[in-house]
């Protein structure tokens, strides 16, 4: 690159270009990309997708839940494309599922299940983001230090909420009227 050039900005192009075998995300202009989850990793994305759905999202009678969650759904947060293990929507705010590719409207909930290789972006470049779009509850959830962290939207910021660590009960906001066994998460 030629000293004091400006930087080329990455595209939506770009990311659709990506390899299928990478999550790819706009940010901040530039493709930032990473390989598919671990094994852990996904297995721990997936009960947690699976408690949260079957306590909130309505279970096998999708018209009866509070909430509308998805594994890895593509946000358009403008200018930034992001792509969090779990999202959801109170349904006041998205009465039903649109049929689309991507979503515009940020979730009421983001989900990132950390890796060595993901835990800095999510947390120093992510977050900001997901606060500056008004996503109220942010869970970080790191299976190799088998841990919970819970964050709330506080002003334009957010704050820090709770940990939890290991087989603990947990009731955390946004989801707190039925305990989550986080053994469950980790279980081989």
């Amino acid at each position: 690159m030629i000293p004091g050039a400006a930087k080329k900005l990455a595209t939506y192009a770009d990311l659709l270009a990506a390899p299928p075998q990478l999550v790819a995300q706009l940010i901040d202009g530039e493709l930032v990309t990473q390989p598919r989850p671990a094994a852990k990793h996904a297995r721990a994305g997936m009960r947690l997708g699976v408690h949260l759905e079957g306590g909130y999202g309505g279970g096998d009678d999708d018209d009866k839940g509070e909430w509308i969650l998805l594994f890895e759904p593509e946000l358009h947060l403008d200018p930034h494309v992001l792509v969090p293990d779990l999202a959801g929507w109170r349904r006041r705010r998205m009465p039903e599922l649109p049929d689309v590719a991507y979503f515009e409207l940020a979730p009421d909930f983001c989900c990132e299940i950390l890796s060595p290789s993901t835990a800095r972006l999510d947390r120093t470049r992510k977050l900001p983001i997901y606060a500056e779009h008004g996503v109220g509850h942010v869970w970080l959830v790191d299976p190799s230090l088998r841990m919970l962290e819970v964050f709330a939207l506080d002003g334009e910021s957010y704050r820090f909420l709770s940990s939890h660590a290991e087989a603990e009960q947990v009731r955390a906001a946004p989801f707190d009227t039925i305990p989550l066994d986080l053994g469950r998460l980790w279980a081989r």
